[in-house]
């Protein structure tokens, strides 16, 4: 079974009352989208900007609510779950946002930023009484955001930092370590090196790559960059205008594409060597 299933899944939204008193309109962000993903994979959501992808993986996550559709994480319904079972669902899935300083508080310090979740998440298992949780102690917390800030390439000495006081490519990696923290079996990637430059997004995106051999992660890698979906996705999914035009592997769509849309990514996006960087 797909670790994640998507069926027919539509967000709308209505729009307010325009200039010289236009009526109210509806506009489609997902259009009856349906996907698989499967455990260990990368699927590259790519399309231009404004195309739903952002929407989509969101109302993944159930960050957004959508209009109607279904998705299952593990073959339970994240859509319709409780929201003390949909708390319990996002340990294992977690986003990896844009704007690495809009997603990041500037008032906290990078250790209570990455250790956050591992706070929520035991005091929730504490209230309801599960087994083998409750508080960690400060010196564990600070051990495994430590661990953490080593394994996306920083040093701990950072946790004592605010985000304000790093290069966009290391606030980046700061939101990397908080989605991992968890230790989740999916991440949602929206766009995670668009606000970065070529060299420093390559960076990430091989720490991305090596991140999911190490956790054994399932990534949605959303992205405009058709060179950058191709280097990390095992598949491909092509979204225009809120619809799924093309889908396949990384090869197929990549070097034998069928929709002319797809045909048109590809011709106007340069070629980057990723490997290399």
């Amino acid at each position: 079974m797909p670790l994640v299933e998507i069926r027919n899944l539509v967000k709308a939204y209505t729009t307010g009352e325009g200039v010289f008193g236009k009526a109210r309109r509806e506009v489609v962000a997902v259009d009856g989208v349906s996907l698989d993903i499967h455990s260990g994979e990368t699927l590259g959501l790519v399309g231009e900007s404004g195309c739903g992808k952002s929407t989509l993986g969101r109302t993944v996550l159930r960050l957004i609510e959508p209009t109607s559709g279904e998705v299952r994480f593990n073959q339970e319904n994240v859509l319709t779950a409780s929201s003390g079972a949909l708390r319990r669902l996002r340990r294992n899935m977690q986003i990896i946002f844009q704007d690495p300083l809009a997603s990041l508080d500037p008032r906290m310090r990078v250790e209570e930023i990455v250790t956050e979740p591992l706070i929520i998440h035991r005091t929730q298992d504490a209230e309801n009484g599960s087994a083998g949780h409750g508080q960690l102690s400060r010196a564990a917390l600070h051990e495994q955001a430590a661990g953490m800030m080593e394994a996306v390439g920083l040093d701990a000495t950072a946790l004592r930092r605010y985000p304000h006081e790093f290069s966009g490519g290391q606030r980046q990696r700061i939101g990397i370590a908080r989605a991992m923290i968890l230790r989740p079996k999916f991440v949602v990637c929206d766009e995670p090196v668009s606000a970065l430059d070529v060299s420093v997004g390559a960076q990430t995106v091989n720490l991305l790559k090596k991140l999911q051999q190490q956790f054994g992660l399932t990534y949605l890698f959303i992205s405009h960059s058709m060179p950058v979906v191709r280097y990390l996705s095992d598949r491909i999914a092509v979204m225009r205008a809120g619809k799924i035009v093309e889908l396949g592997s990384s090869e197929e769509i990549t070097a034998r594409p069928t929709h002319e849309y797809t045909r048109s990514l590809l011709a106007a996006t340069p070629e980057i060597e990723m490997g290399r960087l």
